[in-house]
């Protein structure tokens, strides 16, 4: 009678004994490659189209509010430069919302996600800076009447 599977010998090696690199304890540290991280999706950008608009705007509402403060044109120097400034605000908020809908956050600010909450000392530097910025233009405007 012929001899079970277990009462033979082994007549060809296991694969686990013969890899090269291979321990008890799992693979040696020298043959690990290590492992790349791919994003899958493509990165989010401002495209052209939707940077244009926005550059055009403030470049029009820079001109429309340094002109006449800089030459002081007459009794309708005033309203121009409000209205230039208003267009070149619209043009900062239009820009604003685009970069946070494809990621960008201010500096200084948490990612939208996050769950971080963002440091107060930030963002009372942001509104002293914004508020310093629309009292130097209202009061620059004031002077030219």
């Amino acid at each position: 009678m012929e001899a079970g599977p277990r009462d033979r010998e082994p007549t060809a090696p296991r694969a686990a004994d013969d890899a090269p690199g291979l321990s008890p304890d799992g693979p040696e540290e020298e043959t690990v490659t290590p492992e790349v991280e791919v994003e899958l999706r493509p990165q989010r950008r401002l495209r052209i189209w939707q940077l244009a608009p926005i550059v055009a705007l403030a470049a029009v509402g820079s001109l429309m509010f340094a002109f006449p403060l800089a030459f002081g044109t007459g009794d309708g120097g005033a309203v121009v430069a409000m209205l230039g400034l208003l267009i070149s605000c619209c043009a900062a908020g239009w820009g604003m919302m685009a970069a946070r809908r494809v990621g960008h956050t201010w500096p200084g600010l948490p990612p939208r996600s996050s769950g971080e909450r963002p440091d107060w000392r930030v963002i009372a530097l942001y509104v002293t800076m914004a508020a310093a910025l629309v009292a130097l233009a209202v009061w620059r405007v004031a002077r030219l009447r």
